[in-house]
């Protein structure tokens, strides 16, 4: 699956920042990375529904409603904002010895995996990534690996149970209560007639009932074949009013006005290098040219003339060295921003990219913040020179 699979390269890229994913109807899916580990992730149709069932399962002493979480957040000395208010109350509850990082950790992993879940139902999803300075963890990030798996479980599990035309996020509406009464006795009747108003989904009702959310969906399914109960749509609950300082919002490290006009090239045979830069650097906001092979790299660079190009250090047939010193040569690229690539990070050859007219250097595996900061440095560099020479 497309999008899943750039969480994996943001693992393998190490990514700090911020990564938001939407499908065309508007939905969106924020994960918060250090370091290529989740730290947090939200959004999606309930994120307040989904904080509040992890604090009922996970932090039973603290309060359920949302003026207790912004009476919290206003009256501390110091919030971190960086990875969302949800975050900064659990940080802020272990500091307070209100929970335990164990009780934290389990919050954050139940809502990863939840929001993976949801994720991986959606289509034509779109990313863009935002390059923040990662801040000070008191919690243990989550690997996008070990995430994954956990879903893949649920998945299966759900598929197994034959539950795919069941949405968990919808809930269980009683449209035919007198025959629905006819099924159980007067007290279970009661019981579910309080629970299945169509204001609980099934995750909620999971939660409410302490089973697992397929035990719920499979005991349900009958009445839903008989017509007896039908899902619906419903609500996510208000989100606490939050007003953070203006001081502690994160700023990118890309200035917005460079991203979109940009085309960056990078020349490389492998095509895992070239996808994982090309979802990279879309995501960020720049126009991206992939060349696979090295000998028609410079006429399918003269056509396309971008601002920036990664060249690959050891390709067949003709190596990096010797495609930027053809580049240097023409006018065109005489000031163009050109980074060798490569998987050996030594002085020879390092002295060579400086010989050859290379402006930057870059070892493999290649990291999403030198990637991006080596991008922004140049570019921020052959800008000021334009505008002294404009001068």
């Amino acid at each position: 699956m497309r999008h899943i699979d750039f969480l994996r390269s943001l693992e393998q890229l190490r990514f700090s920042g911020q990564l938001m994913q939407t499908e065309p109807a508007g939905q969106k899916w924020v994960f918060y990375f250090v370091q290529g580990r989740i730290v947090y992730a939200t959004g999606g149709i309930h994120p307040v529904r989904r904080w509040r069932r992890h604090l009922t399962l996970y932090c039973p002493r603290i309060p359920r409603y949302r003026l207790a979480w912004q009476i919290d957040l206003a009256n501390a000395e110091t919030v971190d904002w960086t990875y969302g208010w949800e975050y900064a109350l659990l940080t802020l509850w272990v500091a307070q010895q209100k929970i335990t990082c164990e009780q934290a950790m389990q919050v954050v992993r139940a809502t990863v995996t939840e929001v993976l879940f949801d994720l991986m139902r959606a289509t034509n999803v779109t990313e863009q990534i935002q390059h923040l300075q990662p801040s000070s963890l008191s919690l243990e990030p989550v690997g996008v690996e070990a995430a994954i798996s956990d879903v893949l479980l649920q998945q299966q599990a759900w598929h197994h149970a034959r539950l795919e035309a069941c949405l968990p996020n919808q809930a269980p509406l009683i449209r035919r209560p007198e025959q629905f009464r006819k099924l159980g006795s007067t007290q279970l009747y009661k019981t579910l007639m309080h629970l299945l108003d169509g204001q609980n989904t099934l995750r909620d009702l999971a939660v409410e009932m302490r089973r697992s959310i397929i035990d719920v969906a499979v005991s349900l399914e009958r009445c839903v074949q008989l017509g007896l109960i039908e899902y619906v749509a419903v609500a996510d609950l208000p989100a606490p009013i939050l007003r953070p300082p203006p001081a502690s919002t994160p700023v990118p490290s890309t200035p917005p006005a460079l991203a979109p006009a940009k085309l960056i090239a990078c020349v490389d045979d492998s095509p895992l290098v070239r996808n994982m830069m090309e979802r990279l650097l879309t995501s960020a906001g720049y126009q991206f040219l992939g060349v696979e092979d090295p000998l028609r790299a410079i006429g399918i660079l003269l056509a396309r003339k971008p601002d920036f190009i990664f060249l690959d250090l050891v390709m067949p047939n003709v190596n990096g060295y010797e495609v930027c010193e053809q580049l240097r040569k023409l006018s065109h690229f005489k000031d163009t921003p050109i980074v060798i690539l490569t998987g050996n990070d030594g002085f020879a050859n390092r002295l060579r990219s400086n010989f050859v007219g290379a402006s930057d250097f870059l070892s493999k595996p290649l990291n999403a913040e030198l990637v991006l900061g080596v991008i922004d440095k140049h570019l921020k560099k052959a800008a000021n020179f334009s505008t002294i020479a404009q001068n």
